[in-house]
């Protein structure tokens, strides 16, 4: 009820206080602030070295011919590219102008709106639209409200260059038409509860603002219809848990902060009195705080759901959120931290804070926290166990997923896990199987791999029964349930966390704790991973483990496929996967030791006779080559009803190749037993430096779940 009353009123003020802007620039950079931001940039370095590289981008512009050309590439094609390179010249040129003065810039941004006015309402759909109706300038209709976000930030900086009638031309001929094209056309997009519905409405939005459009600004908060049942306001309420985490994941969550911190500076300037920063408790700031704990200190996202993998928090989209969240919403000063990796800010009210801020000695080394973040709307719908030890210079980082599906972006992957460490992935996920703005890859959209690999549960290092995905792979229905945390906590001796997934399997239950605890004497903690799972009827468990680097001890017998190669199946990610060896352990504990930059880690697991180890290899059934040639060993029991999988990544040792000497390469941890498992408990003993340690698992019981003597 108090939701709907504060919705209510918000839209109130909205109808009543929108009114035609009366001062530009009013979005990044302001009228009122621009004498400060032209003398920062000759005061503080950061600034000035990142206006330099923005006056770059303008002054090229300048020297070269206006280029808008008909529409006719997919992702990275030509013209697809020239268009992004328009509106991000647009930007530039409106910045220049304002620090500098010099109409050039103003000239040159006026006359290419112009030719876009002359040109656009000619131009039919895109040939190559991914949907329909789809894109009109670009191949999908996102890259089209992209476009109009960067390019009415250029036009609110040079709008008062521009006389009257060449003003009317541009906002009629082009900026009424395309916020038809993305409110009317595409009104289907506009209206969804996405982040393709988020640049949407940042896009319709802010123009709106900058054109003196209170209706647009209207539609933009609450809907197309007005009611508040879709638009912006509606999706920071759908699209966010309480803790900042963005229903898509880390990775899409890098992608759609970026119109929501945008817009959010539009509200904030034009109605201050909306209070858009505060809104859900400080939600954006939040989110922009939880986007960099979703990094490993080697600034790469954590490749949850479709995610491509080289993404850190340097790109642009976080430069605008750190930025505004440092310079508007008083983030703290580890964020300069940030700011400095970086290597730039935006040059804006916000930028200018940062750079000041930056140059005044006020930056802390950002901190990384072990942290539950909730998922889901309420908060209630899983989340991810995040689990870290160490400096940032060489962290050891769990994670374990335990959220909601991530809707069409999401992968079949509950109770997945992540494992980080000495800078580098240890065990990885796949992430998105994409070739991102390479045409001649799917036009630079998602390969099909995505859907039959990436996707699929065996691509992740998480349960897979009787080979088969995760909830028949049917993404609306793993959209119904998630899995339920049972525990978390990161105290001093050492950080647990475990969840329990019911829905995945039918009549099959799945409870994973990991925890991250450091022996006497260990260099770095280890992982401990213990993997429950029970069912009325048998089947066949495969947990697999993707690993980076290499192979360099196997302490039990294996069978290479020296000369012919066969998939481990037939579908549901198994087509892809090449069977290169196996193993047959004769004890109980298995080890695999793993060279991975310069570093060593083992994975000691415990078997019996029914355990079968499969080495695996993937790029089968890939006749366009679009996979990496990854690998995984799969720990297997064939035949099982119950099954409680206990596993010890340990590193260990060190490797150096140019002084060619390598220590510790031999692993510690011996004696892995499975004392005790029921219903309630389980009972795990190893030997770490000939001194016996027991992890005590009480499932039912929240006072002491987990115990380590």
């Amino acid at each position: 009820m108090k939701r709907m009353k504060y919705i209510i009123a918000f839209a109130l003020l909205v109808i009543n206080t929108v009114s035609k802007a009366q001062q530009h620039p009013s979005i990044m950079l302001t009228k009122k602030n621009i004498e400060q931001v032209r003398a920062g940039i000759n005061k503080y370095p950061l600034l000035q070295t990142s206006y330099n590289e923005l006056k770059k981008q303008a002054d090229k512009a300048i020297a070269s011919p206006i280029n808008v050309p008909t529409p006719a590439d997919g992702g990275g094609g030509i013209t697809h590219e020239q268009h992004k390179e328009n509106y991000k010249q647009a930007v530039a040129c409106g910045v220049a102008y304002q620090v500098t003065k010099d109409k050039r810039y103003a000239e040159h941004l006026k006359n290419m709106l112009l030719k876009y006015a002359d040109v656009y309402n000619t131009w039919p759909r895109h040939p190559k639209r991914k949907q329909e109706p789809g894109g009109k300038m670009f191949w999908q209709n996102l890259n089209d409200c992209v476009w109009l976000v960067y390019t009415i930030q250029g036009y609110d900086c040079i709008y008062d260059y521009v006389n009257p009638a060449d003003r009317k031309k541009i906002e009629e001929n082009l900026f009424a038409s395309v916020v038809k094209e993305l409110t009317e056309v595409n009104g289907k997009i506009f209206n969804l509860i996405h982040n393709h519905a988020t640049w949407s409405t940042a896009a319709v939005g802010m123009t709106g603002y900058v054109l003196g459009r209170k209706d647009w600004v209207e539609m933009a908060l609450k809907g197309s219809d007005k009611t508040g049942k879709t638009g912006f306001l509606k999706q920071i309420d759908d699209l966010f848990s309480p803790d900042g985490y963005y229903a898509e994941g880390p990775y899409y969550l890098r992608y759609a902060i970026h119109p929501f911190i945008l817009f959010a500076r539009a509200i904030q300037q034009h109605q201050p009195e909306l209070k858009i920063y505060d809104y859900r408790n400080g939600l954006l700031k939040k989110a922009v705080q939880t986007a960099l704990q979703c990094t490993y200190t080697n600034k790469v996202f954590f490749p949850v759901n479709d995610a491509l993998k080289d993404k850190t928090y340097e790109s642009e989209e976080l430069v605008y959120a750190v930025d505004i969240a440092y310079g508007e919403m008083n983030a703290s000063d580890d964020f300069l931290d940030i700011a400095q990796q970086q290597g730039k800010v935006i040059i804006s009210d916000a930028g200018l804070k940062v750079a000041k801020a930056i140059a005044a000695g006020k930056t802390k080394p950002f901190v990384y926290k072990p942290m539950w973040i909730s998922d889901g709307a309420d908060g209630k719908s899983g989340g991810l166990g995040i689990l870290r030890n160490g400096p940032n210079k060489n962290q050891t980082l769990a994670v374990l997923k335990a959220g909601t599906q991530g809707m069409g972006h999401g992968h079949f992957d509950k109770l997945n896990i992540l494992f980080y460490d000495n800078n580098s992935e240890v065990l990885s996920d796949y992430g998105a199987a994409r070739f991102l703005n390479v045409e001649t890859k799917t036009g630079g959209g998602y390969t099909k791999e995505n859907e039959s690999w990436a996707k699929q549960t065996v691509a992740h290092n998480t349960m897979v029964v009787d080979k088969k995905t995760q909830f028949g792979a049917e993404w609306e229905d793993a959209e119904k349930f998630h899995p339920e945390l049972l525990y978390f906590d990161a105290n001093q001796n050492f950080q647990v966390s475990s969840a329990k997934e019911v829905n995945a399997y039918e009549g099959v239950e799945m409870i994973r704790t990991v925890v991250l605890f450091k022996p006497e004497k260990a260099e770095s903690p280890l992982l401990i991973d213990v993997f429950k799972v029970k069912s009325a009827k048998e089947h066949q468990y495969d947990l697999p483990f993707w690993y980076q680097g290499h192979i360099t001890n196997t302490p039990f017998t294996i069978r290479s496929n020296n000369t012919q190669l066969n998939t481990l199946g037939t579908k549901d990610g198994y087509q892809h996967l090449w069977l290169t060896a196996t193993g047959k352990l004769k004890g109980n504990n298995g080890q695999i030791t793993v060279l991975n930059n310069k570093k060593f880690y083992t994975t000691t697991f415990l078997a019996d006779s029914s355990t079968q180890v499969q080495f695996v290899l993937l790029g089968a059934s890939d006749p366009q080559m679009n996979l990496r040639n990854e690998k995984a060993f799969i720990l297997s029991q064939p035949k099982s009803a119950n099954h409680t999988f206990v596993n010890i990544i340990e590193p260990h040792g060190a490797n150096n190749p140019i002084a060619e000497f390598t220590t510790g390469f031999m692993p510690v941890v011996k004696e892995l037993k499975l004392v005790t498992d029921s219903d309630d408990i389980s009972v795990v003993t190893f030997s770490y430096n000939n001194k016996l340690y027991t992890v005590t698992i009480n499932y039912n019981n929240t006072q002491q779940f987990i115990t380590i003597k």
